[in-house]
């Protein structure tokens, strides 16, 4: 069977020019912004508008774009090479290019028997993986797409991803154990903060992330290190999930322990870990007092990360919802596959 397999993604500004666009889109998605159409439209301009020098500033670190499409197309090409001829990855963006529609079209000229649509979220939230798979079913209902869809929930405690990711994070604790031998380390996982609304409303997002951190540091046993989980990212003035990453930096400064982050909630680098928690929380690391700052790697394109999500597609036989970790409790209904098991 011809198995197209559609890798979604937040996506990022390929230049300059789409920096503002970009963060239009994103800040105009309602399952972000949960305001009438209105006021979301007339929030996401202004939110766009009072960052834009900051934006601008920081994506000219990166040579003034987003690396994450590249980054994805890397991954989509080493899946395709596991997983052998008769699967082909289709990339999709939700907030800049390839959007849905577009790769809705490029799947269908390839006429596949079937479809598997695999967030590169670990962790189900309905800002993200619950958005990207609402996007897609309309653009592919708009253009006439009917082929069986199995759709990938969640996947934040399948054991070979929990594997790789402790694999990552070990490395980055020799990595600050070398640097100063004997000092005491704390690994922060640190994730994209969501407004405490959300949650509190049924998202799992919260939940999954505790339990992939809880589940890699079981891995990690050895190390004797301690472990928090923060957030990061906020961009409205409402109350966040808390601690803040940049409260917990602060709060490792005045202990005097060394630091060591986990990006737990992303699969391949962008803006979020290659300026805000490379350069900016390094920077605050540092004023703070920290006497080492070492940030684990992401899995990008490697190898245990690849195999280890080919290894969901393999499983991901059925039509309809698969979930590649343990099904959400009731409370969390937000996620599609709450209280299945």
């Amino acid at each position: 069977m011809r198995t197209a397999i559609v890798l979604f993604n937040l996506g990022g500004p390929d230049g300059p020019h789409a920096i503002k666009p970009f963060r239009v889109n994103l800040f105009s998605d309602k399952a972000i912004i949960r305001a009438p159409w209105f006021i979301r439209v007339w929030l996401s301009r202004l939110i766009a508008n009072s960052s834009a020098k900051a934006a601008y500033e920081n994506y000219q670190l990166m040579g003034g774009k987003s690396p994450l499409l590249e980054l994805t197309e890397k991954q989509a090409r080493a899946l395709e090479t596991v997983l052998g001829l008769d699967y082909r990855c289709f990339i999709a963006m939700r907030y800049w290019h390839p959007f849905a529609a577009q790769t809705v079209k490029e799947v269908k000229q390839w006429a596949p028997d079937r479809i598997l649509l695999l967030p590169l979220y670990p962790q189900f939230s309905s800002t993200t993986t619950g958005s990207s798979l609402s996007d897609w079913r309309e653009a592919a209902a708009a253009a006439g797409l009917a082929v069986p869809v199995t759709s990938l929930c969640c996947w934040y405690d399948d054991p070979a991803y929990i594997a790789a990711t402790a694999a990552l994070v070990r490395e980055a604790i020799e990595d600050a154990m070398a640097q100063k031998p004997g000092l005491p380390l704390r690994v922060l996982f640190s994730a994209h903060g969501l407004p405490e609304s959300i949650v509190k409303a049924g998202d799992p997002y919260q939940a999954q992330v505790e339990a992939s951190s809880a589940a890699v540091m079981a891995h990690l046993a050895d190390t004797k290190v301690e472990a928090l989980v923060c957030y990061q990212s906020r961009a409205t003035p409402q109350k966040w999930l808390e601690p803040s990453t940049v409260e917990a930096i602060a709060q490792a400064g005045r202990d005097g322990v060394g630091v060591v982050v986990v990006p737990i909630a992303f699969v391949s680098d962008h803006i979020e870990t290659l300026v805000e928690l490379d350069i900016e929380n390094r920077h605050l690391a540092e004023q703070a007092g920290v006497p080492v700052y070492v940030r684990a790697r992401v899995a990008n394109d490697d190898p245990d990360f690849i195999r280890a999500v080919a290894g969901l597609v393999r499983r991901a036989q059925v039509p309809g919802l698969y979930q590649g970790g343990t099904a959400c409790a009731k409370k969390h209904k937000d996620c599609p596959g709450a209280g299945m098991v």
